[in-house]
């Protein structure tokens, strides 16, 4: 069955995409509400046949929806859920689609009107208790995310094959800047990001690290270079089988071992533990689980590096129930954290506490800026590799919604010290 405009959909792959809702009444009170909304922000609103609604200001960003009817008839029916699923249907679109993303993201806390929001838990999607993250749960929604395939990473990562936010030269450094070796300016900046964490966990010669969340094995083979033993553990069968054939083609099979192993499930002693954009996939049910086991592996003295995507403390605490496009799409099971809600955590189930904490969430925005141009840019070899064009704006989708996160300011990264808290910082 065609989606919207025309699109193909496979419908057993994308049944929610096929199937529009038929909510009549609650796809006319959105409507009222979506207009209502957008007109006080600088957003351009475009409706079949009639001018833009909105901002006078004709360089603000234009959602441009096609198909009113399914448009409002999924955010009626799901909300966020329903307005993401809308532009994988083809149904809305913009020339300028992180613009409008970043709009809606700064003035998120203010698009649904106040008397819906404190009824939130009458309307808002639930989270499936499938996507728990208990050991089997966990090795799932990793599964669903990290092997769809290590060649459809390879084509909008840089060669480091490192999947998280990098970390670009201070303002007013040139920002095209190649290395000595003549690496791109990401795979320099996500060496900086690298080195930075391996330097917050004091990593160097004969340090015993555990690295939770391989990734495709860049730390870990950052860290052998410095001649640290590493233990690496990682849910994704894929991610282990390229790490593991890039560790050995670097000569470091003797320094470096990755292992397909919950991180609960992780024994032993270490002088350093670093986990990079991991935590967000524990699940705020498992946060005191998590922290622990960090705190069970530490040797005393050492510490523990951590980078985390970061919302703010309201933010969470309004959004903590909610099932969202997210979720549902990209990282099942995932919940980003506070810094207020990893201090608390720590403060109620472990020693540890947080010794230092560096934000940079503008450096975010960029990665994903980088990553959502190559993405596009090579959408061929998306094809080539089998992913449809319902896949193709979802993950189109996934990196600009992310990107506006970071440029709004919604979403923040940072690198985290904890130590225990006696100890301090060495």
């Amino acid at each position: 069955m065609p989606a919207a405009r025309g699109l193909p959909v496979d419908a057993e792959r994308w049944p929610d995409i096929v199937r529009v809702p038929g909510a009549p009444v609650r796809a006319a009170v959105a409507e009222r509400l979506v207009r209502r909304a957008l007109a006080g922000l600088p957003l351009r609103l475009g409706l079949p046949g009639r001018a833009p609604e909105g901002s006078p200001d004709a360089d603000t960003p234009l959602l441009r929806v096609h198909r009113p009817g399914p448009f409002f008839a999924r955010i009626g029916a799901s909300g966020l859920v329903g307005f993401g699923e809308s532009y994988m249907a083809g149904e809305w679109d913009s020339d300028d689609l992180v613009g409008v993303l970043t709009v809606l993201a700064s003035h998120v806390g203010s698009l649904v009107p106040a008397p819906l929001q404190r009824l939130r838990g009458a309307w808002a999607l639930r989270k499936p208790s499938a996507q728990r993250n208990t050991v089997a749960g966990a090795r799932g929604n990793i599964s669903r995310h990290y092997d769809l395939s290590n060649d459809l990473f390879a084509l909008f990562l840089d060669r480091t094959m490192t999947y998280s936010a990098a970390l670009f030269p201070p303002d007013g450094a040139p920002a095209d800047a190649r290395s000595p070796e003549g690496d791109e300016p990401l795979t320099v900046a996500q060496h900086r990001k690298i080195d930075r964490l391996l330097d917050l966990a004091s990593v160097g010669p004969g340090t015993r690290l555990l690295e939770i969340g391989t990734g495709w094995g860049e730390l870990a083979l950052r860290a052998a270079r410095r001649g640290a033993e590493v233990v690496t553990v990682t849910l994704s069968r894929e991610q282990r089988e390229l790490a593991r054939l890039r560790i050995r083609e670097a000569g470091y099979e003797d320094r470096v071992t990755v292992l397909l192993l919950d991180y609960r499930q992780v024994h032993g002693e270490y002088d350093a533990v670093v986990s990079v954009e991991m935590v967000e996939a524990v699940g705020e049910e498992f946060w005191p689980v998590y922290f622990r086991a960090l705190e069970r592996l530490l040797a005393p003295g050492g510490r523990i590096a951590l980078q985390a995507i970061t919302m703010p403390h309201e933010r969470l605490l309004a959004s903590r129930r909610t099932f969202t496009w997210i979720q549902k799409y990209i990282f099942p099971g995932g919940l980003l954290p506070s810094v207020t809600a990893v201090e608390q955590v720590l403060a109620r189930h472990t020693g540890l506490r947080i010794t230092q904490d560096t934000g940079f969430g503008p450096h975010y925005a960029r990665t994903l800026q980088l990553w959502r141009e190559r993405f596009t840019e090579r959408a061929a070899e998306v094809t080539d590799l089998g992913f449809d064009e319902t896949f193709r704006r979802m993950w189109t989708f996934y990196l600009a919604y992310s990107e506006a996160g970071f440029r709004s300011g919604y979403l923040d990264v940072r690198q985290l010290l904890l130590t225990r808290g006696a100890e301090g910082i060495r």
